[in-house]
């Protein structure tokens, strides 16, 4: 039997994402200047007023007032009218030492026997429905948003956009388990006041009109638009996208005060929208403004590796890793597999489990060399989701002896394909 499934995403200007992102601009300010920096950043955002706090320990010191600002006016709240304005919020820092309890930890003589930063559990999906290895919901809800927020940036067309929003993708799926069509979208977006009662027209009727035109708009410049840079990337996810979905735009009415000044922001609090939309599972632990000796972070990076590469090699179409750890142990004290009974192997999920602590060195120290996690790289990630991504290099500023220099950094390397032939060589795939 066929059933739905939906998944929601929020924008860089929804209040949660602007705590995420300043937690994880300045993570990445104190590993530019100290790569052996710990951190443990979080963010709280209100009206007119930016509250960062947390632990670190580092060489480094970081204008905290300086990074907050550029963060908040990259994403777009540069007006009064928003009453959280980037040139104008104010901005308290309660950062001190990080607990020598923790240090002592985390810090090892040999590099290689890092303990873990903290117990946990995380945990790592992929499913072969989409190019991403993610929930087709999920990257529909994204590339909405993704589109939104070009629009409101050209400033072309829906000029009346502003940075708060969020979106819901319900999917069909058949009785093969396969995305059918999209049944249902979601979108509300913050906007200006931009009809306004007069002479001829009550408040009730201005708020009508205005979500009348929202509406529309939605529905003629955003859908096909979402459907068109679908198409340009190859993607067959906009074929899913008919004229018989439903949709909701601002289902309350007009949105105009949102971002901070509706809503407290708080870092980490977005944990599903993060990860995979409600698919697999998820160990509690939020992702930004950690360095990564929190496992929180590492661990489900490298959960997630092994997840996509296990499922592009054909293990299985579908997958879910959990990796387990003590504070203070390097080593993860279990791993879990399960494969939905889409496994293609003749073993065991426990078979393929004990197979993956062979073939990946799960120490959190090994972790962070594989995957250059002490390069500043964590912004990127602190929107539109930490997985499912396109690996890319860039070049970044960072010191080095004292001295400023650039080098060639990857981004979202834990989304690679570069385990593959070495999983296939191991389960006797072609």
């Amino acid at each position: 039997m066929g059933y739905l499934f939906t998944s929601e995403a929020v924008s860089e200007g929804h209040p949660d994402k602007v705590s995420d992102q300043i937690s994880d601009a300045i993570l990445d300010e104190f590993l530019r200047h100290d790569n052996q920096s710990k951190v443990a950043c979080e963010t709280l955002c209100t009206t007119g007023l930016v509250v960062v706090a947390g632990e670190v320990r580092s060489e480094a010191y970081v204008d905290v007032q300086a990074v907050a600002r550029r963060v908040i006016q990259r994403i777009g709240y540069t007006k009064s009218d928003y009453m959280f304005d980037a040139n104008s919020c104010g901005i308290l820092s309660a950062i001190h030492e990080q607990s020598p309890d923790i240090n002592q930890g985390v810090v090892r003589e040999t590099e290689e026997e890092q303990g873990a930063g903290d117990q946990g559990i995380m945990f790592g999906y992929a499913c072969s429905e989409t190019k991403e290895f993610m929930p087709a919901s999920l990257i529909l809800a994204q590339v909405i948003l993704k589109e939104l927020a070009v629009i409101r940036r050209e400033g072309k067309e829906m000029t009346y956009l502003r940075p708060d929003s969020k979106s819901q993708v319900t999917i069909e799926y058949g009785d093969d388990k396969q995305p059918k069509r999209v049944h249902t979208i979601v979108v509300s977006t913050q906007h200006d006041e931009f009809i306004r009662p007069d002479g001829t027209r009550s408040e009730k009727e201005a708020e009508l009109a205005m979500c009348a035109k929202i509406r529309e708009d939605v529905r003629t410049i955003l859908i096909p638009r979402t459907k068109a840079r679908l198409e340009r990337a190859g993607d067959c996810l906009s074929k899913l996208i008919g004229e018989d979905y439903i949709l909701h735009v601002n289902p309350t009415g007009k949105f105009v005060i949102g971002g901070p000044h509706g809503d407290t922001g708080v870092t980490g609090r977005k944990i599903i929208v993060d990860s995979y939309g409600g698919r697999g599972a998820h160990g509690g632990g939020a992702f930004s403004g950690k360095d990564s000796s929190k496992v929180d972070r590492s661990a489900a990076y490298a959960a997630r590796h092994i997840a996509k590469n296990l499922v592009a090699a054909g293990v299985a179409d579908e997958i879910l890793v959990q990796l387990s750890y003590a504070i203070g142990i390097a080593q993860p004290l279990s791993i879990y597999v399960d494969t939905y009974g889409t496994n293609h192997l003749a073993i065991s999920e426990g078979e393929i489990a004990e197979r993956i602590g062979k073939l990946f060195d799960l120490r959190p120290a090994k972790i962070v060399e594989r995957f250059g996690l002490r390069n500043p790289i964590f912004e990127a990630t602190a929107s539109y989701g930490h997985f499912g991504g396109r690996p890319y290099t860039e070049e970044v500023t960072v010191w080095e002896n004292g001295r400023e220099t650039t080098k060639a950094v990857e981004f979202f390397s834990w989304e690679k394909l570069d385990a593959v032939d070495k999983i296939r060589a191991e389960f006797g795939l072609k």
